[in-house]
């Protein structure tokens, strides 16, 4: 039997994730991205073990090693007093329980290192400038439109092109979009340019009244991530490169602990980014016979549990599984494939709205007992974290 040929409509982390996984197991693949170039914005990605198996099943284990860093542990701490609230140990603890480590990963470094183990696998996989329109199929296969009018064949399509995607537009028309009350600060600050003993290897969370903080170290600690969620009345677009004044976040962040002050204080002023976040409800259906959704384009998450590219490398792992094992039935492999990622992938969406509040307790006593009878640690190892892609059962 002729291997199956699968189109990919964006080249994300998960797009680049699935393309890798469905060629390593003989599958035909081109992947169709927008952009001019490759690349990615953005700034930190946290990868648990549940992730990091595909990755490491792809053979990038060296290539991680070199530009990622393996945090200690996740912090939760109060904004004024730094008072801890809550850990969860990760590290060695993390590896020996679940099998690889939690990393903290530039964006930019986990897609470069993507792409050129889907270059390295095949040549030609990839077409630039190519802006995905939507798609016919019929029972002969599946055709992808491309906005210049071209169009390309194949017997899968998988949408890739995460929350704009106009394979999910397609597929399920207008979804519900509110506003979460939310906008995000992001950038990213040379550890040279703060005190060497500002902070330890770990992701700390400053949790209190109507905002909370988020800073790590990337790229093998050369610079530290710092994300900043606030109230605020209007939105903003969700464009990631959209840039605000240095001077907005600074009085955002009035009353804060001296830590978070310095981290402000050291970053570039014309490198300040601030974008909305928007929620999206779960859905109850992604595929038709012949396309399937994957990443945000399938169930756009909020960042609050740091799980969305987790996500997506889960839903690569799984599909192409699917696939695999459902060559003579690809509308009920994808059935299968959806089946078997609604519910988790809703849990995570959901997951990640309700962690919000728990963040944003204004009471110190309310909140030390919120995370105490949360137990963060206990939930995440055993339900998260836990989780192999590459092994689980798919019935």
């Amino acid at each position: 039997m002729k291997a199956l040929s699968v189109i990919i409509a964006g080249a994300g982390i998960g797009g680049l994730t699935a393309a890798a996984c469905l060629i390593q197991k003989g599958f035909k693949v081109r992947i169709f991205e927008q952009a001019s170039a490759l690349g990615e914005v953005g700034a930190g990605v946290q990868s648990s073990a549940n992730a990091v198996k595909v990755l490491y099943s792809l053979g990038l284990r060296d290539e991680l090693e070199k530009v990622a860093v393996r945090p200690q542990a996740f912090e939760f701490r109060r904004f004024d007093t730094a008072e801890l609230m809550h850990s969860v140990p990760l590290g060695n603890a993390h590896e020996s329980t679940h099998g690889a480590p939690y990393y903290h990963l530039h964006r930019a470094d986990l897609h470069d290192v993507l792409a050129r183990k889907v270059y390295a696998l095949d040549p030609d996989c990839i077409t630039l400038n190519a802006k995905v329109e939507g798609f016919e199929e019929s029972s002969a296969g599946v055709t992808l439109k491309l906005a210049d009018g071209r169009s390309v064949s194949g017997d899968v399509l998988i949408g890739a092109d995460g929350i704009k995607s106009a394979i999910r537009a397609q597929i399920l028309g207008e979804t519900p979009v509110s506003y979460t009350g939310d906008i995000a600060w992001r950038a990213v600050i040379p550890v040279e340019q703060l005190p060497s003993d500002i902070m330890a290897r770990v992701s700390t969370v400053w949790c209190g009244p109507k905002k909370h903080a988020v800073m790590y170290y990337l790229r093998a600690g050369a610079v530290m991530n710092f994300v900043g969620l606030v109230e605020h009345d209007q939105p903003e677009t969700e464009s990631w490169t959209q840039k605000r004044p240095w001077a907005e976040l600074k009085a955002d962040f009035v009353g804060w602990h001296p830590t978070i002050q310095t981290v402000i204080d050291a970053i570039d002023r014309d490198s300040c980014y601030r974008y909305a976040l928007n929620n999206r409800p779960p859905v109850a259906n992604w595929s038709t016979p012949l396309v399937t959704m994957l990443g945000d384009a399938a169930h756009p998450t909020l960042p609050y549990m740091a799980s969305g590219a987790v996500m997506a490398i889960e839903d690569s792992a799984v599909l192409a599984r699917c696939l695999e094992e459902g060559l003579n039935d690809v509308p009920a492999a994808l059935q299968r494939y959806q089946r078997n990622r609604l519910e988790r992938t809703a849990r995570i969406v959901n997951g990640s709205t309700a962690s919000r509040a728990l963040y944003r307790i204004e009471d110190e006593a309310e909140m030390r007992q919120a995370f105490h009878d949360q137990d963060l640690s206990k939930a995440r190892t055993e339900w998260l974290y836990s989780y192999d892609p590459l092994t689980v059962p798919l019935p």
